[in-house]
């Protein structure tokens, strides 16, 4: 492992910088964000031209959108835990690579079981190490204010990875073909991995620097740091702590022992209840389904694909307004709302669908893309205040909670239509189901939002 690049700084005042070195890792891990985007919109558009060359059952390729989307929830946490020990920038290129090796091998597929292992275990693996995680910890790693909003613009940088990628994936699986499609996720994906290694430092001390935000301490509070840090565990709780060496020094026992703490914690039970409904609602059924649902009541696969990039535009809008709202309100109280107003627009979705685009639709577009993830930000900010320098990996495990329930969504779902012949009773659940999410998050606990970091191990 190559040393980091140090800027040495005289004693005292450190020299003033026009631009914070944090916005350059955060603009680059808006590209990374991007990138990795490319593989979330292709099941939707890839479904039917696989189905119509293999033969292959809404089931089987629900499958591996499955396998996906489970790997890539279980491997954030231990995402998070590694970009600790060995480094943001190394995991992030890595996981880039990953992802274009999994979308190219794809265009040799013949068999059932090798779109399992490109679209299921290299994408997985690849998407995990990149998930809403990279974000989280980013911004506890970089930024000491605004943390809220730079959360939701890197979210949006997924939503503006669909934006991009969706029209073009939809163009090319008509001609020249899904094998195009795929390789252009490949490329997309591979073409931020010279700007990942080039401008994602690590943390702020690689560049000589406080986070942005950060206030220079004094003497005694550099005292009292050093006191205090002297106690591993306790140093673990405090305010913009990083965690022990001893605790990182194996990334996979370091996210087990996480979530071992924050087990006995009732508001991470609630956030994970409420994010796997968000997952189940987004990428495993809207994500995943919404083009052949779209498909089967007459509309163009192009044309429903030009929906969801609506949805994509939205979606960056909705999530850096919720990262602001988040710096400036209770963030329960925006989870229930974010919540059911999602679960009412699932509900009317079926008298929506049809061969065209009704205005109607058009609404339920805007709403549903301003509701993505805007639920993001709060839930980012609930593992922050109460988790303390654990809530980056606390937020790993909450957000693989997130792909479990979109991964069983996307295979019910699935199940679903080729039971029935229908999406119907995929959507009216789902509505359902965002309404258990809205109440379980109007009664985290009160002080969830508003007190500061505590240590885990006490609760």
């Amino acid at each position: 492992m190559t040393a980091p690049d140090v800027t040495e700084v005289p004693t005292g005042k450190r020299p003033r910088r026009r631009l914070h070195p944090a916005w350059i890792v955060a603009s680059v891990a808006f590209l990374a964000l991007v990138g990795a985007a490319g593989f979330r919109a292709a099941p939707g558009v890839l479904m039917v031209p696989l189905q119509e060359e293999f033969g292959w059952s809404t089931t089987v390729l629900s499958l591996a959108v499955s396998i996906n989307l489970v790997l890539f929830g279980l491997t954030a946490p231990f995402a998070a835990a590694l970009m600790e020990r060995f480094g943001i920038r190394r995991v992030t290129a890595l996981a880039l690579c990953l992802i274009g090796l999994g979308s190219a091998l794809t265009v040799f597929v013949n068999q059932s079981w090798q779109i399992l292992l490109t679209w299921g275990l290299l994408i997985g693996l690849g998407t995990g190490s990149m998930a809403l995680v990279f974000a989280a910890t980013i911004a506890n790693t970089w930024f000491a204010k605004s943390r809220g909003l730079v959360i939701g613009v890197l979210t949006a940088g997924s939503a503006a990875g669909q934006l991009v990628f969706l029209p073009f994936i939809a163009a090319l699986a008509q001609s020249p073909g899904w094998r195009g499609a795929s390789l252009l996720i490949a490329a997309g994906a591979l073409a931020v991995v010279p700007l990942v290694l080039r401008w994602l430092r690590n943390s702020p001390a690689d560049v000589g620097v406080l986070p942005y935000g950060a206030e220079e301490p004094d003497a005694g509070a550099a005292v009292a740091e050093k006191n205090t840090t002297a106690d591993p565990q306790l140093a673990s709780s405090q305010p913009g702590s990083v965690p022990a060496k001893a605790d990182s020094a194996n990334a996979a026992v370091r996210a087990l022992q996480v979530l071992k703490r924050a087990s006995k914690v009732r508001t991470f039970w609630a956030l994970a209840a409420g994010f796997a409904i968000c997952g189940a609602t987004t990428n495993g059924l809207i994500g995943t389904h919404f083009i052949p649902s779209a498909h089967d009541h007459g509309m163009p696969e192009t044309t429903a694909a030009g929906l969801l990039a609506v949805v994509g535009i939205f979606d960056i809008l909705g999530t850096i307004a919720s990262g602001w709202l988040t710096d400036r309100f209770n963030p329960k109280i925006l989870l229930a709302a974010y919540y059911q107003f999602r679960g009412i627009g699932l509900l009317v979705l079926p008298l929506l669908l049809g061969s065209t685009v009704e205005p109607s639709m058009i609404i339920f577009v805007v709403v549903y893309g301003l509701d993505w993830v805007a639920t993001v930000p709060p839930t980012a900010a609930i593992c922050r205040k109460v988790f303390g320098a654990d809530g980056s990996v606390v937020f790993g495990w909450v957000f693989a909670a997130h792909q479990l329930g979109a991964a069983a969504a996307a295979l019910l779902a699935g199940y679903i239509r080729d039971a029935t012949g229908h999406y119907t009773y995929a959507w009216i659940g789902a509505a359902a189901m965002c309404t258990v999410a809205a109440v379980i998050s109007a009664t985290i606990r009160k002080d969830a939002g508003t007190k500061e970091p505590v240590p885990v191990g006490a609760a």
